[in-house]
Protein backbone atom coordinates (compact mmCIF):
# COMPACT_ATOMS: atom_id res chain seq x y z
CA UNK A 1 0.00 0.00 0.00
CA UNK A 2 2.57 2.33 1.09
CA UNK A 3 4.67 1.87 -2.41
CA UNK A 4 1.06 2.88 -4.29
CA UNK A 5 0.95 5.85 -1.95
CA UNK A 6 4.56 6.59 -2.75
CA UNK A 7 4.31 6.16 -6.65
CA UNK A 8 1.02 8.44 -6.58
CA UNK A 9 2.93 11.40 -4.65
CA UNK A 10 5.80 10.81 -7.14
CA UNK A 11 3.04 11.19 -10.14
CA UNK A 12 1.74 14.22 -8.48
CA UNK A 13 5.27 15.67 -7.88
CA UNK A 14 5.75 15.09 -11.59
CA UNK A 15 2.60 16.85 -12.56
CA UNK A 16 3.49 19.57 -10.39
CA UNK A 17 6.89 20.45 -12.15
CA UNK A 18 5.31 20.03 -15.38
CA UNK A 19 2.53 22.39 -14.97
CA UNK A 20 4.94 25.17 -13.41
CA UNK A 21 7.64 24.78 -16.12
CA UNK A 22 3.98 25.18 -18.60
CA UNK A 23 3.06 28.05 -16.45
CA UNK A 24 6.20 30.45 -16.22
CA UNK A 25 8.01 28.95 -18.85
CA UNK A 26 5.64 27.54 -21.71
CA UNK A 27 3.16 30.19 -21.79
CA UNK A 28 4.92 33.05 -21.42
CA UNK A 29 7.08 32.34 -24.79
CA UNK A 30 3.69 30.97 -26.50
CA UNK A 31 1.98 34.28 -24.81
CA UNK A 32 5.19 36.26 -26.23
CA UNK A 33 5.09 35.18 -29.83
CA UNK A 34 1.27 35.41 -30.33
CA UNK A 35 1.74 39.46 -29.26
CA UNK A 36 4.54 39.54 -31.78
CA UNK A 37 2.46 37.75 -34.44
CA UNK A 38 -0.21 39.95 -34.27
CA UNK A 39 2.16 43.14 -34.04
CA UNK A 40 3.77 41.64 -37.59
CA UNK A 41 0.20 41.45 -38.64
CA UNK A 42 -0.83 44.85 -37.70
CA UNK A 43 2.62 46.39 -38.56
CA UNK A 44 3.67 44.48 -41.71
CA UNK A 45 1.26 46.76 -44.22
CA UNK A 46 2.26 49.82 -42.75
CA UNK A 47 5.64 49.51 -43.36
CA UNK A 48 4.49 47.84 -46.73
CA UNK A 49 2.84 51.19 -47.22
CA UNK A 50 5.44 53.42 -46.07
CA UNK A 51 8.22 51.91 -48.75
CA UNK A 52 5.54 52.31 -51.42
CA UNK A 53 5.11 55.92 -50.82
CA UNK A 54 9.17 56.76 -50.47
CA UNK A 55 9.81 54.55 -53.80
CA UNK A 56 6.88 55.68 -55.71
CA UNK A 57 7.97 59.87 -54.85
CA UNK A 58 11.11 58.65 -56.44
CA UNK A 59 9.50 57.53 -59.31
CA UNK A 60 7.29 60.04 -60.22
CA UNK A 61 10.46 62.47 -60.19
CA UNK A 62 12.49 60.48 -62.77
CA UNK A 63 9.31 60.42 -64.74
CA UNK A 64 8.37 64.35 -64.52
CA UNK A 65 12.19 64.88 -65.36
CA UNK A 66 11.59 62.26 -68.61
CA UNK A 67 8.00 64.55 -69.25
CA UNK A 68 9.96 67.67 -69.23
CA UNK A 69 12.59 66.38 -71.67
CA UNK A 70 10.30 65.26 -74.03
CA UNK A 71 8.02 68.25 -73.86
CA UNK A 72 10.74 70.28 -74.88
CA UNK A 73 12.06 68.58 -77.31
CA UNK A 74 9.10 67.81 -78.72
CA UNK A 75 8.47 72.40 -78.94
CA UNK A 76 11.55 72.37 -81.38
CA UNK A 77 11.26 69.56 -83.63
CA UNK A 78 7.57 68.14 -83.24
CA UNK A 79 8.35 64.80 -82.32
CA UNK A 80 9.61 62.98 -79.09
CA UNK A 81 12.68 60.93 -78.51
CA UNK A 82 12.61 57.71 -78.53
CA UNK A 83 15.05 56.32 -76.36
CA UNK A 84 15.93 56.99 -72.66
CA UNK A 85 19.78 57.38 -73.84
CA UNK A 86 19.07 60.20 -76.55
CA UNK A 87 16.98 61.70 -73.91
CA UNK A 88 19.61 61.87 -71.47
CA UNK A 89 22.08 62.71 -74.42
CA UNK A 90 19.62 65.97 -75.41
CA UNK A 91 19.58 67.25 -71.97
CA UNK A 92 23.67 67.07 -71.95
CA UNK A 93 24.27 68.32 -75.38
CA UNK A 94 21.13 69.53 -76.89
CA UNK A 95 19.89 73.38 -77.41
CA UNK A 96 17.11 75.54 -77.00
CA UNK A 97 16.01 78.33 -78.72
CA UNK A 98 14.86 80.95 -76.74
CA UNK A 99 13.70 83.80 -77.95
CA UNK A 100 14.65 87.25 -76.23
CA UNK A 101 13.11 90.46 -76.12
CA UNK A 102 15.10 94.09 -76.33
CA UNK A 103 13.04 96.83 -75.59
CA UNK A 104 9.00 97.19 -74.31
CA UNK A 105 5.90 96.89 -75.89
CA UNK A 106 4.59 99.49 -73.92
CA UNK A 107 7.08 102.28 -74.68
CA UNK A 108 5.54 103.56 -77.33
CA UNK A 109 8.77 105.95 -78.47
CA UNK A 110 10.62 102.78 -78.78
CA UNK A 111 8.06 100.81 -80.88
CA UNK A 112 7.19 103.91 -83.55
CA UNK A 113 10.95 104.31 -84.06
CA UNK A 114 11.36 100.01 -84.54
CA UNK A 115 13.49 99.48 -81.34
CA UNK A 116 11.64 97.01 -79.89
CA UNK A 117 12.49 93.95 -81.07
CA UNK A 118 12.79 89.67 -80.46
CA UNK A 119 16.14 88.16 -81.22
CA UNK A 120 16.41 84.32 -81.13
CA UNK A 121 19.25 82.82 -79.04
CA UNK A 122 20.19 79.26 -78.61
CA UNK A 123 20.93 78.13 -75.16
CA UNK A 124 22.12 74.62 -73.62
CA UNK A 125 19.03 72.60 -72.41
CA UNK A 126 21.00 71.93 -69.26
CA UNK A 127 21.70 75.53 -68.76
CA UNK A 128 17.54 75.72 -68.32
CA UNK A 129 16.18 72.89 -67.58
CA UNK A 130 16.31 70.64 -64.73
CA UNK A 131 19.10 72.96 -63.16
CA UNK A 132 18.22 71.41 -59.90
CA UNK A 133 18.11 67.86 -60.63
CA UNK A 134 21.29 67.93 -62.92
CA UNK A 135 22.98 65.28 -61.31
CA UNK A 136 20.07 62.84 -61.47
CA UNK A 137 19.12 63.28 -64.86
CA UNK A 138 21.31 60.25 -66.15
CA UNK A 139 19.05 58.33 -63.52
CA UNK A 140 15.90 58.30 -65.42
CA UNK A 141 17.36 55.28 -67.26
CA UNK A 142 16.65 53.26 -64.52
CA UNK A 143 13.37 52.40 -61.76
CA UNK A 144 14.67 53.48 -58.57
CA UNK A 145 15.07 50.70 -56.47
CA UNK A 146 15.03 47.94 -59.18
CA UNK A 147 18.73 46.67 -58.94
CA UNK A 148 19.66 47.98 -62.60
CA UNK A 149 16.33 47.51 -64.91
CA UNK A 150 15.73 50.12 -67.39
CA UNK A 151 12.82 52.22 -67.47
CA UNK A 152 10.44 51.56 -70.43
CA UNK A 153 9.49 54.12 -72.85
CA UNK A 154 7.44 54.08 -76.11
CA UNK A 155 6.38 56.72 -78.62
CA UNK A 156 4.61 56.52 -81.85
CA UNK A 157 2.30 58.52 -84.48
CA UNK A 158 -1.07 57.90 -83.92
CA UNK A 159 -3.76 59.09 -86.54
CA UNK A 160 -6.58 61.06 -83.69
CA UNK A 161 -9.09 63.27 -85.82
CA UNK A 162 -7.18 62.51 -89.17
CA UNK A 163 -4.43 64.38 -87.83
CA UNK A 164 -1.30 62.42 -87.07
CA UNK A 165 0.13 63.32 -83.14
CA UNK A 166 2.97 62.25 -81.41
CA UNK A 167 2.49 60.09 -78.67
CA UNK A 168 5.02 58.72 -75.82
CA UNK A 169 4.65 57.23 -72.28
CA UNK A 170 6.89 56.33 -70.11
CA UNK A 171 6.20 53.55 -66.78
CA UNK A 172 7.78 51.42 -64.10
CA UNK A 173 5.93 48.28 -63.20
CA UNK A 174 4.82 47.97 -59.45
CA UNK A 175 7.43 44.17 -60.08
CA UNK A 176 10.31 46.15 -60.77
CA UNK A 177 9.60 49.06 -58.47
CA UNK A 178 8.43 47.56 -55.16
CA UNK A 179 11.10 44.90 -55.69
CA UNK A 180 12.17 43.37 -52.31
CA UNK A 181 8.94 44.39 -50.42
CA UNK A 182 6.10 41.66 -49.24
CA UNK A 183 5.51 39.44 -52.17
CA UNK A 184 1.84 38.95 -51.27
CA UNK A 185 1.35 42.82 -50.74
CA UNK A 186 2.86 43.37 -53.66
CA UNK A 187 -0.08 41.17 -55.41
CA UNK A 188 -2.73 42.63 -53.76
CA UNK A 189 -1.52 46.19 -54.58
CA UNK A 190 -1.47 45.03 -58.06
CA UNK A 191 -4.89 43.53 -58.20
CA UNK A 192 -6.24 46.43 -56.95
CA UNK A 193 -5.06 48.68 -59.45
CA UNK A 194 -6.71 46.16 -61.93
CA UNK A 195 -9.61 46.01 -60.70
CA UNK A 196 -9.71 49.76 -60.98
CA UNK A 197 -8.98 49.24 -64.53
CA UNK A 198 -5.42 51.13 -63.60
CA UNK A 199 -1.93 50.09 -64.94
CA UNK A 200 -0.09 48.60 -62.48
CA UNK A 201 2.62 50.73 -61.44
CA UNK A 202 3.48 54.33 -62.55
CA UNK A 203 2.94 56.17 -65.92
CA UNK A 204 3.51 59.01 -67.67
CA UNK A 205 1.86 59.76 -71.04
CA UNK A 206 0.00 57.08 -73.23
CA UNK A 207 0.93 56.11 -76.29
CA UNK A 208 -3.21 54.95 -76.92
CA UNK A 209 -4.65 58.07 -76.81
CA UNK A 210 -3.65 61.72 -76.07
CA UNK A 211 -3.97 63.08 -72.27
CA UNK A 212 -1.41 66.02 -72.40
CA UNK A 213 1.42 63.85 -71.31
CA UNK A 214 -0.12 63.11 -67.70
CA UNK A 215 1.08 61.23 -64.74
CA UNK A 216 -1.20 57.96 -63.38
CA UNK A 217 -0.13 59.82 -59.86
CA UNK A 218 -1.92 62.85 -60.89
Amino acid sequence: MSLVLRECNKKNIIMKIFTKILTYFIFPVVIIILIYALYESVMRPVRFNKAVDQRTAVAVDRLKDIRTLQVAYKSQTGRFLSTLDSLVDYYHNGQLVVVKQIGSEDDSVAVAQKLVRRDSILIFVRDTLLKDRAALVDSIKYIPFSGGVKTNMETVVKLVSGINVPLFEAYMPYDDLLKGLNRQLIVNLKAEKEDLNRYPGLKVGSVTSPNNNAGNWE
